[in-house]
């Protein structure tokens, strides 16, 4: 078998995803390690034999992938991420981290650890994949002779557990010691400016007379209501609510937002009613439509202007697993599903506009995908002079990384749309993650196993433990207790310094609901290039 899996690399990779991807769905102490247990069973395969390693190109090639499409996902998010609050959450995770290097220089220097080793170390107990290959790629590219190029992924695979535990053990100790409340600690998560809402539709009896002397988007301007108006009943007939609709005492209207915008909303329209507004099927349809048009990707629904051209409402959109409130500058993505009401004879034109392709959701725009990343790529080998005469190549994990944040904020260029359905961003995504761990799991495993045998490692692994502990308490303290963050968003900042999907598996879990991935999705960017530069500074300052 060994010599099977030595003389055909492809079935040793998927030999190895075969093993690690079920692994990963298994719950260790409540959580999942997912697509990161392929590290692990790479280091297995790896153990068993020097030869058993995958060639470089699949390492390369699944990183570049993997940071180039977390990059187009993340970058709204990241600059909607710059206002007051999210550029406080940046600054504390960015302290925390130089923090943590500096940390490790300090005791790698007191205990006469390499500068591999240590590298290695803080990027494990930082669990981030992409510092690690700026690491790996930065001894590549060293002249001094006896460079092994995998001692800082055997330091990195000692400390990964411990990174990807502290910070679960850190946020499930505090929060006992704090008696966190996540339902009244929701307070002021919409400023943050990203993640999904719960929506809820409450039915509403018109019962102010005032209500006659405005339109609706005009009392929505004024008391800032933060919720969309689907139908209204008006004695026997049904119609849907516009910017123009005027609402009489008497008429049944269905309102959809959060459950806080329905509190404030729903006592000035009049009172709740249990009675349900049956759709006219002879005159209105609703349906669920996907975003598979390009011409539609990355464009408001103002600029759309679905309810002047079809005569449309948007009730709902949902993206992944998230429900967004479709307010008019929600800007609409390729694979969104969105609920439309319209009347039947417009919803053939509403179709038509948004594309509803189920088959063209499933389709790469492999030019687009080619453009960006090609750029990324070349970006990474351009040097970056450092103070005290250092000089930095972002390489394939930060070059791509910023590319695609820059494209992933613009959404298009013309013609060109460089955002991918969700589906699709997903899937590439953890195929890369999968490529990348797979590759460095097996070329280390040999020397993570002799490592091991020779009683050398555990010295990283408690080290590594214990810096990731410190960083995700003390974030955790600062964050919530001091500037006021709401513990749902503060977790999630958290698991993002650490840049660790596992740990927000169990964060959403305690808080109840997506919050987390405010935070997550505001500090996660930075938190990687910063840790993909410190992680190079480690390396050269340690020596």
């Amino acid at each position: 078998m060994i010599e099977l899996l030595a003389d055909h690399p492809l079935v040793l990779l998927f030999a190895v995803a075969a093993v690690g991807v079920p692994l990963g769905r298994i719950r260790l102490v409540g959580v999942r390690v997912g697509v990161a247990a392929v590290l692990f069973a790479g280091l297995a395969f790896g153990a068993l034999d020097p030869r058993l390693r995958l060639p470089e190109i699949v390492v390369q090639l699944g990183l570049a992938l993997f940071v180039y499409l977390v990059g187009l996902a993340s970058g709204r998010a990241f600059v909607r991420s710059f206002d007051a609050r999210g550029v406080r959450s940046n600054a504390l995770v960015l302290v925390a981290l130089v923090a943590g290097a500096a940390a490790t220089v300090a005791v790698a220097r007191l205990l006469g650890v390499d500068g591999a080793t240590a590298a290695g170390a803080f990027t494990g107990a930082t669990t981030n994949t992409p510092a690690l290959a700026g690491v790996v790629e930065a001894l590549r590219g060293t002249d001094a002779a006896g460079v092994d190029l995998a001692t800082p992924v055997v330091a990195y695979s000692l400390a990964y557990p411990g990174g990807v535990l502290g910070v679960i053990v850190a946020i499930a100790v505090l929060q006992r010691l704090w008696r966190t409340d996540y339902r009244t600690e929701t307070a002021g998560v919409r400023d943050y400016g990203v993640g999904g809402e719960l929506l809820e539709r409450a039915v509403v009896r018109v019962t102010r007379a005032e209500l006659a002397d405005a339109p609706v988007q005009a009392w929505r301007e004024r008391e800032g209501w933060h919720a969309i108006f689907g139908r209204v009943r008006r004695g026997d007939d049904e119609d849907l609510v516009h910017g123009d609709t005027v609402l009489n005492v008497g008429d049944v209207v269905s309102v959809v937002g959060t459950a806080a915008d329905l509190a404030r909303v729903v006592p000035r329209l009049g009172e709740p009613v249990d009675a349900v507004i049956d759709l006219d099927h002879g005159k209105l349809d609703v349906r669920r439509l996907f975003v598979s048009e390009a011409a539609v990707a990355g464009r408001t629904l103002a600029e759309l202007r679905l309810p002047q051209r079809t005569g449309a409402v948007v009730t709902r959109v949902r993206r992944g697993d998230a429900f967004l409130l479709p307010t008019a500058d929600l800007r609409l993505e390729l694979g969104d599903r969105v609920r439309v009401v319209a009347r039947r004879d417009q919803m053939a034109a509403v179709e038509k506009l948004l594309g509803d392709s189920y088959q063209g959701l499933s389709e790469v725009d492999v030019p687009s995908l080619a453009v960006g990343l090609g750029a990324g790529l070349l970006l990474g080998l351009v040097p970056i002079p450092l103070p005290g005469g250092v000089t930095l190549e972002l390489g394939f994990a930060g070059g791509p990384l910023l590319v695609a944040l820059a494209l992933g904020a613009i959404g298009r260029t013309g013609r060109w749309v460089w955002t991918l359905p969700y589906s699709a961003n997903l899937t590439l995504r953890q195929f890369g993650l999968l490529l990348f761990l797979a590759g460095v799991g097996t070329n280390s495993g040999y020397a993570f196993a002799q490592t091991l045998r020779a009683g050398d490692g555990w010295g990283v692994v408690l080290a590594g433990a214990a810096l990731t502990l410190a960083l995700a308490a003390t974030t955790l303290t600062v964050g919530h207790k001091l500037l006021r963050v709401p513990m749902p968003v503060m977790v999630g900042v958290v698991c993002g310094q650490h840049t660790q999907p596992a740990a927000l598996g169990y964060a959403v879990e305690q808080a109840g609901g997506d919050l987390p991935h405010v935070g997550y999705a505001t500090v996660f960017p930075l938190a990687t290039v910063a840790k993909i530069v410190l992680a190079q500074l480690v390396l050269r300052l340690v020596g």
